[in-house]
């Protein structure tokens, strides 16, 4: 598929040199095979057609970002933008499509035009701007995702019918983001072995000042490369977003770090002047099968982030291992001999992964279980309030003689998918799913009805999908609810500010539509500010600081949880409670207890653990074939000092 860039200079032969290529010369490519056999032995569901495709499909988009930065790490250059790029990329398709009426064809290519101006920028950056390619590509990071936040105002926009057939499959089996991957892995093939610009990118990252002496025009190709990585990102972008059915503002966050692991995975030196497709594409797919075989081992959501970075760092060092073996850089473009050699390689490595596998299928085959399995996806686990819906849903399951396994989507509507796809292929009695976006968790949720495995939703809804019940407190009246706390508090009267959720999150938009509805009732009431702080304690801290300097005066604070309250607490420090009056959302462990204190005036508080609870009660249910009601509500309750002792949360 690739040129190689390395040859062993050990002159092994016969056999013992084939095991000794395949375990030394392709370091990638063993460490896959070794994830393969192993994950094959310790889970029954790993090894099945569904699954397969699965991990093809959750490879696709970071192999493809994968392959435009290999163009770059192989000319010694990085490139940081790419998820952000991604997201832009598919933010304008959307909205130019949706919002604009743009034909879906220009649409498609305005998409594409934004990737490559963006790799354009980043190029005229680093090659006349004398920028370093971190710094170049890092502010490009921000500049993406701002545009996309921009465009899209925070919210996600509906993916053009005709485009969203990018996340189907063919013949009801074949996933098309697998055939992209596939095409677009071919593409970065033939240019890096057998176009000069792909010559030039080994040369430039080999030794940039020699290739300048040799007549290589390096500022020019430079905008090339980097021009390549936009257009690589822009296709990845679509593909992500035909996957969701929705362009998310927030997509593809962190994935610039997924990409370049692949790409040093697979062989290549950050250094420069070696790397190749076939080995950006090991990468991919060692990353996708490693989270996919922790998934269906249930391994613990904060675990899996541990295994990850380890599983890279020794696939990393056992390529070091092979150069200090004896591997050595050969030109760019070697002679057919070594493709030969590589090709036969790979179809040994297959069939000894083959018998190997057929081998240890054999432990499951027989194998069964009474047990009822659940799957519960939540949007994050990185705030108390999902961790008490993982707490309730634990103790039901617990008490119930439920196998429950808990993912952790990040807030990450892409990994969401891919988890609710895992769970799919698994076979579970039902799946329980918090969605990080309503719209993006669509498509997954429909597969699991096809499979007929009942989807059971808590805390937000799942929007053009069945699902056989709603466990949810209603965001938009606990929202009204807060500002008529609020506004009473302050006699109806006063300034305030308000510290919005992460941008893009329906938790977001439906608590502040509430409390801007809520608000209406009073007009003495004025907002002097509102400033996202991504419901996180630490940035409502600094957000809530950053606004005293403007507005010292303030008389209230509404917060979209109580994580960001209770930064603003400590922000507004003495006067917590006393001269500004704090309201949050959601009646966490940590808020009620400042409520209990004083500084936290109240909390509209959900009652997390109860949701976590009846959604699993739910799931069962409906995976025994009983009926259960479309929508179950859990009443949500402002929780103040005069209350809190009797909340039971």
């Amino acid at each position: 598929m690739a040129t190689d860039t390395l040859k062993s200079s050990a002159g092994a032969g016969g056999a013992s040199g084939g095991l000794r290529r395949l375990l030394l010369d392709n370091g990638a490519l063993t460490a896959l095979i070794v994830l393969v056999v192993a994950l094959s032995a310790l889970s029954g569901d790993f090894l099945t057609t569904d699954n397969l495709l699965n991990i093809g499909v959750q490879a696709a988009v970071t192999a493809i970002l994968a392959f435009g930065v290999t163009f770059v790490i192989v000319s010694a250059g990085i490139d940081l933008s790419v998820g952000s790029v991604a997201a832009l990329s598919a933010t304008v398709l959307a909205w130019s499509a949706t919002n604009e009426g743009v034909p879906v064809v220009l649409a498609v290519l305005l998409a594409i035009g934004t990737g490559i101006a963006a790799g354009l920028v980043n190029g005229f950056l680093i090659s006349y701007g004398k920028l370093p390619p971190f710094i170049a590509t890092l502010a490009m990071l921000s500049v993406a995702r701002g545009l996309s936040l921009v465009i899209s105002q925070g919210s996600p926009i509906a993916f053009p019918d005709s485009v969203s057939h990018l996340g189907d499959t063919l013949g009801g089996w074949l996933p098309v983001p697998v055939l992209v991957m596939i095409v677009m892995g071919l593409i970065t093939a033939f240019v890096l072995g057998r176009t000069y610009i792909g010559r030039s990118m080994y040369a430039i990252g080999g030794n940039e000042e020699a290739a300048r002496l040799s007549g290589l025009r390096v500022k020019k190709q430079k905008l090339a490369i980097y021009a390549f990585s936009g257009l690589f990102a822009a296709a990845a972008g679509i593909v992500l977003a035909s996957r969701l059915s929705s362009a998310q503002p927030q997509a593809a966050q962190g994935y610039e770090l997924d990409a370049i692991a692949a790409v040093v995975i697979g062989g290549a030196s950050l250094a420069g002047g070696t790397g190749k497709a076939s080995g950006t594409l090991i990468g991919a797919l060692i990353l996708a099968v490693l989270r996919n075989g922790l998934n269906l081992l249930s391994v613990s959501a904060f675990w899996q982030q541990v295994v990850i970075g380890v599983v890279i760092a020794l696939a990393v060092l056992l390529d070091t291992v092979r150069r200090k073996a004896g591997a050595t850089a050969a030109p760019a473009g070697a002679g057919g001999g070594n493709k030969g050699k590589q090709a036969l390689t790979y179809v040994l490595a297959a069939v000894v992964a083959a018998a190997i596998v057929g081998a240890t299928s054999l432990l499951h085959s027989g194998s069964s279980s009474t047990t009822q399995k659940v799957g519960l996806s939540l949007s994050t686990l990185n705030n108390p309030f999902f961790v008490q819906i993982r707490a309730g849903a634990e103790a039901e399951a617990k008490k119930l003689g439920v196998d429950l396994t808990v993912t952790d989507a990040q807030n990450d509507a892409s990994q969401q998918a891919n988890q609710l796809q895992n769970f799919t292929s698994e076979g579970l009695s039902s799946i329980i799913v918090n969605p990080v976006d309503s719209d993006a968790a669509g498509p997954a949720v429909r597969a699991a009805n096809k499979a007929d495995i009942p989807v059971v939703g808590v805390d937000r809804g799942v929007n053009k999908a069945d699902t056989a019940a709603l466990v949810a407190s209603d965001n938009v009246e606990g929202g009204e609810l807060g500002a008529k706390a609020l506004a009473e508090k302050l006699g109806g009267r006063g300034t305030i500010v308000i510290l919005q959720g992460q941008a893009g999150t329906s938790a977001s938009r439906e608590r502040g539509a509430g409390f801007a509805e809520g608000l209406k009732a009073y007009p003495g009431i004025k907002v002097v500010a509102k400033q996202p702080a991504d419901f996180d304690r630490t940035k409502g801290l600094d957000v809530m600081t950053n606004l005293l300097q403007a507005h010292p005066d303030i008389d209230g604070v509404f917060a979209e949880n109580d994580e960001m309250a209770l930064g603003a607490i400590k922000a507004l420090g003495s006067q917590a409670g006393k001269s500004v009056q704090v309201v949050g959302f959601d009646g966490t462990p940590d808020g009620l207890k400042a409520v209990e204190a004083g500084t936290l005036y109240a909390s509209v508080a959900q009652q997390p653990k109860e949701l976590g609870r009846i959604a699993v009660d739910n799931a069962l249910r409906a995976a025994e074939g009983e009926k259960v009601s479309e929508t179950v509500k859990v009443p949500v309750k402002v929780v103040t000092k005069e209350n809190v002792a009797g909340f039971g949360g």
